[in-house]
């Protein structure tokens, strides 16, 4: 079986790679470093190591690499696959889909085998909207024909996987928790279940679970951190202020979440633990530039913090930990994320307010927006 991978970094590597490897696929990476391209192919296998106290290591072996860049390649390449998975961002989608499409147009000349492609970005409908991006690439009759043989299910992907500091180029540090949630509704019949993932009848309330739960605290720290002049996650977490904060905000989204999925409360305060465990792994080293970055992004009203926030309103569940999150992340002035940069100058040419409603969609009158409001001018006298 041939799986092939869009995205040869750490998550590629560390997760999704690894997970298709030990199912018996033939992995073969996609990506635009020729570097690592080569690397893959000189050796055939890399390192993933689990950070741990046992620090055990896991050898990924046959796999290869083509260069993204060679879309002759890769469109051959997805032509043959059994399955076709990407880790590349959801911004880098619109880059891939032509060659994905490529291939498919080139698999359906002939007798077609199933296809399942999966986008394990971290977004909600990754796979939906690669979907559409790869069929604005074929002719409607193609796509008539791709929908008898090729499937799009929707992802849920979580594994932190830290900045890495190895002097092996292909080695990977991840945690030893996962997560792989696939909607079992899309899959083709008699398809081959990978170990390690769980498939699921709706993925929706998995997919918000993990976002308002790991990246909504993931940010809470970061944010709250970097105010209080932490380095890393871990640091951060050790402060038991800032560990309040982050349990906090996970208390409100996790109020939401029961009431808008009916989530059993005892088992999703568990989950909320094993959480805040995690991002306090001593093994684990995470700066907090790096998980804050891109705040616009996670400023904007569908994503971690406004969304659960919004939800929760709708519920009368007040949500003073997620608004100070958000007034965090507008004070997030680290000089080398272009996004951070532009929401400082909105603050200087525009004020607080006008910024708060551009970037979350909050206009001022509302409830969330004047918290948010009041959150920020009491850090801004702070910091």
């Amino acid at each position: 079986m041939k799986a092939v991978h869009f995205g040869g970094g750490n998550i590629g590597r560390g997760f999704i790679g690894l997970l298709l490897s030990q199912a018996g696929y033939r992995v073969q990476f996609v990506d635009v470093d020729a570097q690592l391209v080569q690397l893959l192919n000189e050796r055939g296998q890399y390192v993933v190591e689990l950070a741990g106290d046992q620090a055990e290591t896991i050898l990924v072996d046959q796999v290869s690499a083509i260069d993204g860049k060679d879309g002759e390649l890769v469109a051959k390449s997805v032509a043959e696959a059994d399955i076709v998975t990407t880790a590349v961002g959801v911004n880098v989608l619109p880059l891939i889909a032509g060659n994905i499409a490529e291939g498919i147009r080139r698999r359906l000349k002939g007798a077609s085998s199933p296809l399942t492609v999966i986008a394990c970005e971290n977004t909600i409908g990754g796979s939906t909207q690669l979907k559409s991006l790869v069929y604005a690439n074929l002719a409607a009759e193609l796509q008539a024909r791709a929908d008898q043989y090729i499937v799009f299910p929707d992802a849920a992907v979580d594994r932190i996987v830290p900045l890495q500091q190895n002097e092996d180029r292909l080695r990977v540090v991840v945690e030893p928790f996962y997560e792989w949630v696939v909607e079992r509704p899309v899959m083709s019949d008699g398809f081959c279940e990978i170990p390690g993932v769980h498939y699921v009848e709706g993925l929706k309330p998995f997919i918000e679970r993990k976002l308002f739960t790991v990246n909504t605290g993931h940010c809470c720290a970061a944010y709250t951190g970097y105010l209080q002049g932490y380095v890393t996650i871990q640091d951060a977490m050790a402060d038991q202020a800032i560990y309040a904060e982050v349990r906090g905000a996970l208390n409100e989204t996790g109020a939401a979440l029961i009431q808008q999925y009916g989530f059993d409360p005892a088992n999703h305060q568990q989950y909320i633990d094993k959480i805040l465990q995690r991002f306090r792994n001593p093994y684990l080293t995470d700066e907090v530039v790096r998980v804050g970055r891109s705040p616009i992004r996670k400023l904007s009203p569908d994503d971690r913090l406004v969304r659960p926030a919004v939800i929760a309103r709708s519920f009368g569940i007040d949500t003073p930990h997620l608004a100070k999150a958000m007034a965090a992340a507008l004070r997030f002035d680290y000089a080398e994320d272009p996004e951070a940069v532009q929401i400082q100058q909105s603050l200087q040419e525009r004020g607080a307010s006008a910024t708060i409603f551009n970037y979350t969609g909050l206009a001022g009158g509302h409830p969330l927006h004047e918290a948010v409001l009041s959150a920020y001018e009491q850090l801004h006298r702070l910091h």
